[in-house]
């Protein structure tokens, strides 16, 4: 008994290391492979678009790994910079008229500049506050991300009965991009201390990634109704 008692420990201890190292090395092998293919998909996109004579694989004889993922880095920076002054401003507008009088191809440049700008708009003007509300039954509760406060024409017939309304946005798991804008009453919403950078990890992992919370002091923690954001 004595015998098989200690091959079932061994045999045990083996997998739980192996998984550890499976938990160790897994995220660093997936993440250098993504990072790789990336560059090499860049740098497939860019080289070819390289004059001989400028690019450094020509004298050098051998690839060099992320040459035009830095170029296309350099190329749209600098067009960033030119798109803020006057000229540059003038060339981009000129450009998104062609777009936006081109059938079919105003509908497809619209809909990806806007998710471009919703994406990677500043952090100042994106959710500010992250929220439980009960959903989808009473004793229920999902997380939601915090958007502003009802206004204009929704703000006027939402608010008759004097309920303040509040735009949150509850996004679905592991795709937060994905989701629903919902209205919802001031008072119904608990919030919560975590950033909304948190509040992502942690619906993208299906909570399994959980922010540390410092329980704060003299006060009862997200139980408080959504505070005004539009100050």
């Amino acid at each position: 008994m004595n015998e098989i008692s200690d091959r079932i420990s061994v045999a045990t201890r083996l997998r739980n290391n192996f998984l550890t190292g499976l938990i160790i090395c897994a995220p660093v092998t997936i993440t250098i492979w993504l990072t790789w293919t990336f560059i090499h998909w860049a740098d497939s996109w860019v080289k070819p678009y390289i004059p001989t004579r400028y690019n450094p694989e020509s004298y050098l004889k051998f690839a060099v790994p992320g040459l035009g993922l830095l170029i296309a880095l350099v190329v749209i920076t600098l067009i960033g910079f030119l798109g803020k002054n006057l000229i540059g401003r003038s060339i981009v507008d000129f450009g998104e008229q062609i777009f936006h009088r081109t059938p079919l191809v105003r509908t497809v440049y619209r809909s990806v500049k806007q998710i471009f700008e919703s994406v990677l708009k500043d952090q100042s003007s994106s959710f500010k506050r992250v929220g439980l509300i009960e959903f989808p039954s009473p004793g229920m509760w999902a997380l939601v991300f915090i958007a502003t406060d009802a206004q204009g024409e929704i703000a006027a017939k939402l608010n008759e009965d004097g309920v303040e309304m509040v735009a949150v946005f509850l996004p679905p798991t592991p795709v937060p991009t994905a989701g629903f804008l919902m209205f919802v009453p001031r008072d119904k919403i608990k919030m919560l201390d975590m950033t909304p950078e948190e509040g992502a990890k942690l619906l993208i992992s299906g909570g399994l990634v959980i922010p540390d919370w410092p329980a704060p002091l003299n006060s009862k923690a997200g139980t408080d109704a959504a505070p005004k954001l539009n100050s």
